[in-house]
């Protein structure tokens, strides 16, 4: 067990809870705190060739300090340093920093790096670091020699200083000589990856470039093979005990449900998942799927082999507008069939719950919907066979093996609306098979999606109103609710849209309109309430935030308007979109943004041109990498601190390879050069 952070010097209780807003409960976790950037600090320059709005080092003695005034706090007037060298002159500034006075002594020597402002009053810097150059001049926990060099610069929080972590982690760093390795020495050696110890130094105080490589591609090596291994372990390790091949039913009777013609994705998809249900293992597979392109007709179809075979089915869902709509669908799939459906969410009634718990147990409820509820204790099954959780992403690992459980040989599909280029998604997943459904199904057409800014919004209401005019229906979504309790996430000079404030503008604008606002701090029966309403055709015009991007199916919605587009990932907008298109008549999306960073203009020129999701998956890679990409996925098993599968694909590539090859020779890691590898790999897994 590693040492508490207050175990350094300088850290009390105060620091202590600050430094826990970053993560750092342990000294170990201090260590693994690693800089967002580094900035080059060997090499100082002449006072006289500092240029205006360049960060520079220079080093210069002080000429004199001149405190500022007791009443100035608060107000521009700045404590000055006047100093120098040999080529010319210079001002340091402070600003409500009077206690910096006591740092400097006139006559000593210090190395200043910061911004350089040069105007017709000389050259200064405003608060810039300052290191002494013949003697430590840090206080209690701070650094003193971390004025030159490649310099660490970390993430923070309020009340923690750059100046401060520094010395810190320079303080933790005989912890570092306590690293053990936990890798091969055969991959050590084929890799040439540098010893624990030696990255662990130089990723905080590089000695040079070379060595900041080095300890770069050491630790995001590492991160990425743990991470292999732990996959692969938890899927070649024997866990269940084997089960008696089933008879199930085929691709044409489970395609007999729809009253419609599957694709020859889900047919595809289908036999691909009935085969593994009808093998002597339990299934693990993910099936991915674009907005629409009918991953539930697949898990109904899952479903109903499952009950052919006398076995019962779990499908969770990470909303109850989610989970109304596939209890809805299956509902309508089922009918004639005989087989029971029923739901259990945490928003029934005890009677209700109760109704469905006693089904469950006694088999005479044979495919169940609902959302976390299925996991409570006191839900049983009688033999539950095939568990599908839907979004998959939305769930942590644990929740999924809560549910997965309850069936000791229950066959696994988990499923997503967010596509993956199917190289990451071979990586990310390896403990589970893939089924990809890259065809969509016929009469969808694609909507038509346009980016503008706030000039040209007029028009798209006007729009929006001969929608609703035609019988049709809009949504408006917005980036935050609007209660007072997200102003604080708001842009600098950019105002943002919300949910409440839009839905009071939009029914001033539209008063012979129906109008509504929906957000996710609604109680459970109101959202409901709405939800049923808009798909009943009672509401013209839904003004919500994102609590729609999952779970609405409303084809007469044929409008939707994202205010502050800037905001949501690409991931996100084509979810958002995926929402109207779901009928016959044309749909469009219209993008308002008056963003002009680069990355912003890209991401909603991408939306307005491209729907092809695995495509947008692709280039959300490019724009925004991995960690946006799978949002709210387990992190806690993935456990990257620096590496990034999306950046770093060639090294994961390799890392996958390497973790392959060794657990393919040793699948439940006994050999004992493997027992620290093991012991990672089992903990992760009873982590879940």
């Amino acid at each position: 067990m590693s040492n508490p952070i207050t175990a350094l010097a300088g850290v009390g209780e105060r620091r202590a809870e600050r430094l826990a807003k970053l993560g750092i409960i342990h000294v170990e976790d201090l260590l693994r705190h690693y800089p967002s950037r580094y900035e080059d600090r060997r090499r100082p320059i002449a006072v006289s060739a500092l240029a205006d709005g360049e960060d520079s080092l220079v080093r210069a003695r002080v000429r004199r300090v001149v405190k500022a005034p007791v009443a100035s706090r608060g107000s521009r007037i700045p404590m000055k340093v006047y100093c120098g060298d040999e080529s010319g002159e210079m001002t340091l500034l402070y600003f409500n920093a009077r206690w910096m006075s006591g740092f400097f002594r006139e006559g000593a020597e210090y190395w200043i790096y910061g911004t350089a402002r040069r105007d017709l009053s000389g050259v200064s810097m405003a608060h810039p670091d300052v290191e002494s150059v013949s003697e430590g001049t840090a206080g209690e926990g701070e650094d003193a020699s971390a004025g030159t060099g490649i310099v660490p610069v970390y993430p923070l929080t309020a009340g923690i200083t750059q100046r401060f972590l520094r010395g810190l982690v320079r303080a933790a760093m005989p912890a570092a000589a306590a690293e053990k390795e936990m890798l091969p020495e055969g991959i050590l050696a084929e890799r040439r990856l540098a010893p624990p110890e030696y990255a662990v130094t130089n990723i905080h105080f590089p000695a040079d470039e070379h060595a900041l490589n080095a300890a770069r591609y050491r630790i995001i090596y590492e991160e990425l093979f743990l991470f292999q291994v732990k996959v692969f372990y938890a899927r070649l390790a024997p866990r269940l005990p084997p089960r008696l091949a089933e008879s199930l039913c085929g691709v044409d009777e489970a395609a007999a449900l729809f009253p419609y013609e599957l694709t020859g994705a889900q047919r595809r998809a289908i036999e691909e998942i009935l085969r593994d249900m009808a093998g002597a293992a339990p299934m693990r597979r993910l099936l991915q799927g674009d907005v629409g392109s009918g991953k539930t007709a697949v898990a109904a179809a899952a479903a109903f082999c499952a009950a052919k075979n006398g076995r019962q089915s779990a499908i969770m869902a990470p909303t109850e507008i989610l989970a109304a709509q596939h209890y809805k669908e299956f509902s309508r799939f089922f009918k004639d069939t005989g087989i029971k459906v029923s739901t259990l969410t945490s928003g029934l009634s005890p009677a209700q719950k109760k109704e469905a718990k006693d089904g469950l147990m006694s088999g005479d409820v044979t495919i169940i919907i609902g959302t976390h509820a299925l996991i409570e204790p006191d839900v049983v099954f009688r033999d539950l066979g095939l568990v599908v959780t839907d979004e998959q992403h939305r769930f942590g690992v644990r929740q999924r093996l809560k549910l997965r459980e309850k069936g000791e040989t229950a066959d696994t599909l988990v499923m997503t609306a967010t596509p993956i280029p199917r190289t990451l998604s071979l990586m990310l997943y390896a403990d589970l098979d893939l089924s990809v459904l890259d065809e969509m199904p016929p009469g969808r057409k694609p909507v038509t999606t346009r980016f503008i800014n706030s000039s040209k919004r007029e028009d798209a209401y006007d729009f929006a109103e001969r929608v609703m005019s035609a019988g049709r229906q809009v949504y408006v979504v917005a980036p935050m609710i609007g209660d007072g309790d997200d102003e604080s996430d708001e842009a600098p000079g950019m105002p943002l849209a919300s949910a409440l404030d839009l839905a009071e503008e939009m029914a001033e604008r539209f008063p012979r309109r129906r109008i509504q606002a929906l957000h996710g701090r609604m109680k459970s029966e109101d959202k409901e309430s709405i939800m049923r309403g808009f798909a009943a055709g009672e509401i013209d015009m839904l003004v919500c935030t994102i609590v729609i991007e999952v779970g609405m199916n409303v084809p007469n919605a044929t409008m939707m308007i994202i205010e502050n587009a800037e905001r949501f990932g690409l991931a996100g907008l084509h979810q958002l979109r995926g929402r109207v298109g779901r009928g016959a008549a044309k749909s469009y999306c219209v993008l308002i943004s008056d963003a002009d960073t680069e990355l912003a203009i890209k991401r909603c020129n991408t939306i307005a041109s491209v729907t092809d999701g695995f495509k947008i998956a692709e280039l959300d890679l490019e724009l925004r990498g991995s960690g946006d990409l799978f949002g709210v996925r387990q992190h806690g098993l993935m456990g990257f601190k620096l590496a990034d599968p999306a950046k770093h694909i060639d090294i994961l590539m390799t890392a996958n390879s390497d973790a392959r090859e060794l657990l393919s020779g040793d699948p439940a890691l006994a050999l004992p050069e493997h027992a620290m590898l093991r012991g990672i790999a089992e903990e992760s897994y009873g982590s879940e």
